[in-house]
């Protein structure tokens, strides 16, 4: 009677224990943040709206970035510039500082160039506020996810200072 008492002792406290450590990796679970990104996701993305992407894209074509500029990481087989990359360049520039950089005059002045004078990034100044506007706001949407931040950085310093 006695060791079937305490086998059931036994197995209850076995059943209890596992019971208390599912109940603690259930609650555990619930309050540890989520993490929503994964290095398997596309570190590149944008917040346009589809408006703006056709706006911003089509300016993009039309004053031939392409040549020296990527973006998403495709490059034109004419492309021989070693001008950075657009990609997350809204993760490190915001609309109004894009704003200035295509109104202002001299570019150079806001963000030297290392290029030779005739890679240098011209002044769009002369394109209407509207358009202006809208390349900030559509090079502001085109954002790279946190975890791949650091290599946008280091590789914009790259080609800025070419080290």
């Amino acid at each position: 009677m006695w060791d079937r008492i305490n086998w059931l002792t036994v197995i209850n406290t076995v059943i209890l224990l596992f019971a208390g450590a599912l109940v603690v990796a259930i609650v555990q679970s619930m309050l540890k943040p989520q993490v929503q990104e994964s290095k398997n996701e596309l570190p590149f993305y944008t917040t346009a709206d589809p408006a703006l992407e056709r706006a911003g894209s089509d300016l993009y074509r039309s004053l031939q970035c392409r040549n020296c500029h990527t973006i998403w990481s495709v490059k034109s087989v004419y492309q021989a510039v070693p001008a950075p990359s657009l990609d997350g360049i809204g993760s490190l520039r915001n609309e109004e500082w894009l704003y200035r950089y295509f109104s202002a005059e001299n570019p150079q002045a806001i963000l030297p160039s290392r290029m030779k004078e005739k890679y240098r990034m011209p002044s769009y100044a002369s394109l209407s506020e509207s358009e202006r506007r809208t390349l900030a706001e559509y090079f502001a949407s085109l954002r790279v996810r946190d975890w791949y931040l650091d290599e946008t950085i280091s590789a914009e310093q790259k080609k800025l200072t070419g080290k």
